[in-house]
């Protein structure tokens, strides 16, 4: 049977990378945290972890029980953050901007959870560019922002505020799952040797930086399709007329499905955080934290 503080051991060495790291991170001892692995690797009958390396990685049958791990853990944040809700109803109006791609696919599910546990709750969510949405949110029309990191991905700043991360974004490059030549891997070069659709419009740096490393490989990035709207982009490239970056938020349900195949590029990877930017003296902070919350722990 799998003890569930082995389990929250094992995937804090997995996040940590070591031993001594999430020795650190869970206030233990090294030789406390090999003694809890070595009894849930002995309880399950496998080794669990790669070990004599630098960081320490899964095995296969690791990597299976880490994605089970997240699961259960991300289960019982939200049942304690359901429970929580239903003790402290919250009342007021909360005023969220964001781009489009992470509206639709990222904040969908905890909208609605968030207000069906808080029914008292008025909801105004704003979709826009981001200059608009910074704009909005410095004048105090926003009380929450959740975007790509606004600095690093464009270059700006906003007055007062406190951030935190969501979570860690990828940009993954996909093509269609019913595709049976659809190669394992490719490198950047590669990505011109099919039709591409492309999304432009909400992450700037990405953009730079794919257009920067298409040229040092000696190539040009001419699609044959191009839109600003993930959903679209997702069809589009589904039923095969080309193959593109994607946000790994937007397009991981369909890669599970097998509608969408994901195809790592060798040498170009892209990896940003979704921040959730709020007024550091906002009135109604405690609705702000819980929906933080639960923004952050929904079923991904």
């Amino acid at each position: 049977m799998i003890n569930i503080y082995q389990l929250q051991t094992y995937l804090t060495v997995i996040n940590e990378g070591s031993m001594t790291a999430a020795a650190d991170k869970l206030f233990l001892t090294q030789p406390a945290i090999s003694q809890q692995i070595r009894a849930l690797e002995e309880g399950l009958g496998v080794e669990l972890l790669v070990r004599g390396i630098r960081q320490i990685k899964p095995t296969v049958q690791g990597e299976v029980l880490l994605e089970s791990a997240k699961k259960i853990f991300m289960l019982v944040q939200q049942a304690e953050i359901s429970v929580s809700m239903l003790s402290h109803k919250k009342e007021g109006e909360l005023r969220v901007g964001t781009i489009n791609s992470v509206g639709l696919h990222l904040m969908s599910g905890s909208l609605s959870r968030f207000l069906k546990l808080n029914p008292k709750v008025r909801m105004k969510l704003e979709y826009g560019k981001i200059e608009e949405l910074v704009e909005h949110f410095n004048n105090e029309q926003l009380d929450v922002l959740i975007t790509p990191d606004l600095e690093k991905e464009y270059g700006l700043k906003l007055n007062q505020f406190e951030k935190r991360v969501i979570q860690r974004e990828e940009m993954w490059f996909v093509g269609s799952g019913k595709e049976i030549e659809t190669p394992a891997s490719i490198s950047v070069k590669d990505i011109t040797s099919q039709p591409t659709v492309s999304f432009k419009g909400e992450y700037y740096k990405f953009d730079q930086s794919l257009t920067e490393k298409l040229a040092q490989a000696g190539t040009i990035l001419n699609p044959v399709f191009e839109s600003s709207n993930v959903g679209t982009l997702k069809r589009v490239i589904e039923t095969g007329l080309g193959w593109g970056f994607l946000p790994a938020h937007s397009v991981r349900k369909q890669v599970k499905l097998g509608r969408l195949m994901r195809i790592p590029v060798l040498d170009f990877d892209y990896k940003l955080d979704l921040n959730f930017y709020s007024h550091p003296a906002v009135k109604n902070k405690d609705l702000v934290d819980f929906f933080f919350k639960s923004v952050q722990n929904q079923d991904k």
